[in-house]
């Protein structure tokens, strides 16, 4: 049975980037008005498929696409491996403590406090996550998916993400069937 990969609507950082700021220093920004419609399109196009079991990268921008597309139909679990590179501010997570306050419908208690990369800051104030690093992350939490017997699956998370399993970026809110 398939996985649909499903990428978060527009963010804030998004469109701050493809306006041609190359950080805006927006942390874990949530999703712009056109972020939200096209998550509210997206809920019309997986009406059909059957998803029996819904994933969401605890990144603000995938949780609030999740909600839209799923919430009220669906319970959306909350795991950290499908999270983005860290790559730019707009990458760098929030405590499951800040999360809940701001998604109280969903569980981050299994989330550990820094469950994004961390390491040395650049001049910036945030750790770029390697390839090297990033890809086995990845190729992991895929592993972890034979765990799941309800299918198919539906996972809400990011461009490198994807990019890692597919080889091409997704636009804000493609699906993908991704047979693995």
């Amino acid at each position: 049975m398939p996985i649909y990969l499903i990428r978060h609507g527009q963010s804030e950082f998004n469109a701050a980037y493809e306006q041609g700021d190359p950080d805006p220093l927006i942390y874990d920004a949530r999703l712009s008005a056109k972020g939200v419609e096209q998550a509210k399109q997206a809920r019309l196009a997986v009406a059909d498929l059957g998803i029996q079991y819904v994933i969401a990268s605890p990144l603000t921008r995938a949780l609030q696409t999740a909600q839209h597309i799923f919430g009220g139909t669906h319970r959306i679990n909350v795991m950290s491996g499908p999270h983005e590179q860290l790559s730019f501010s707009g990458d760098v997570g929030r405590s499951p403590a800040e999360l809940q306050r701001d998604f109280p419908d969903l569980s981050f208690d299994h989330i550990g406090e820094n469950w994004w990369h961390t390491g040395q800051p650049n001049e910036l104030g945030y750790t770029v996550e390697t390839q090297d690093i990033f890809a086995p992350r990845v190729q992991n939490f895929m592993g972890t998916l034979a765990d799941v017997s309800s299918r198919p699956i539906a996972l809400v998370a990011h461009g490198n993400v994807f990019q890692e399993l597919i080889g091409r970026q997704m636009e804000n809110c493609e699906i993908h069937r991704y047979l693995g």
